[in-house]
């Protein structure tokens, strides 16, 4: 699998990187385990949890004793405090069977108001940073959703030198101008820091219907596998991308490891074309009618 540097962090990371949010919830530790088996075997490399993913953590931490000097590990904390966020970061390294992590992360920053909160005096930047520094965690990142996540993302490299940002990114966000323009002047910005920038939602299609959830993303996904392959290539089609978070549903993660290894052969236009025809594309973020908010996201979704 296709290797990118993770920023100035320089280590050589998979282009997929396991997004373990897919194992959170799944029903009996078997399941997991296949999952996670399945990344290794394809030679996934970095694999991305959350303090709030149900049991990912446990269920990596199974592994740990195994593979963790072969792989990149990266978790996030909720946590809005100092102090919080680094019990935090205890609390995981102890789900996760290991004495440090490669990368803890700022969850969910969407807005100016929520990185307001994580970069005041006694926010939890700050519990982090000490973390980081008691040698808990070897770098610090931020990440979240919204269609504000790419321009406060850029506001957050401002006030601090994160070593990674976890943004949004796929075709259907590029067709709207501001947000493609704030997704831009973000990657100059990760380019002039040396930081490395990480997507997600590269598969979202759109929110879900009242009643129609088939898989456990709280969006719709692409599920048509040359969609997919097209998915996979346009984000990929820029050098700065460093890698992509698979999808939050286990029965995705082989549809992407496919994608990646067809990714070669598929150009932009192509890639552009295919996605352009998809019916039903349409932005994450955006209320639409007929269609669900997530809890978690309603304060991000403008009426």
């Amino acid at each position: 699998m296709e290797t990118r540097r993770l920023g100035r962090l320089g280590h050589d990371s998979t282009v997929l990187i396991y997004g373990a949010a897919g194992i959170g919830w799944v029903e009996g530790s078997d399941v997991a385990d296949r999952s996670i088996e399945q990344a290794l075997a394809a030679g996934i490399n970095h694999f991305d949890t959350a303090a709030d993913y149900g049991d990912s953590e446990l269920h990596l931490g199974r592994w740990m004793p195994s593979i963790r000097e072969r792989i990149f590990l990266a978790t996030k904390t909720g946590d809005r405090e100092a102090g919080a966020a680094h019990d935090s970061v205890r609390r995981s390294l102890e789900r996760l069977q290991t004495d440090r992590v490669d990368l803890i992360q700022i969850h969910a920053i969407g807005n100016p108001d929520e990185l307001d909160e994580v970069t005041r005096p006694g926010g939890a930047l700050e519990g982090l940073v000490r973390a980081r520094d008691e040698g808990l965690a070897r770098a610090i990142g931020i990440t979240g959703h919204g269609m504000l996540a790419p321009a406060t993302h850029l506001e957050a490299l401002r006030r601090f030198a994160f070593d990674t940002v976890l943004t949004p990114w796929n075709w259907r966000l590029a067709q709207v101008p501001e947000f493609r323009r704030d997704f831009e002047a973000l990657v100059e910005e990760v380019r002039s820091q040396g930081t490395a920038l990480m997507v997600m939602k590269a598969l979202a299609r759109h929110l879900w219907r009242a009643g129609a959830k088939t898989h456990s993303t709280w969006y719709e996904p692409i599920t048509d596998q040359p969609a997919v392959d097209a998915a996979l290539a346009f984000v990929l089609a820029r050098a700065e991308v460093t890698g992509i978070t698979t999808a939050g549903d286990v029965g995705l993660v082989p549809m992407l490891i496919e994608a990646e290894g067809r990714r070669a052969s598929i150009g932009i236009e192509e890639a552009e074309a295919t996605l352009s025809a998809l019916s039903g594309y349409e932005p994450p973020f955006v209320r639409a009618e007929g269609r669900v908010v997530p809890d978690f996201l309603e304060h991000l979704v403008p009426n």
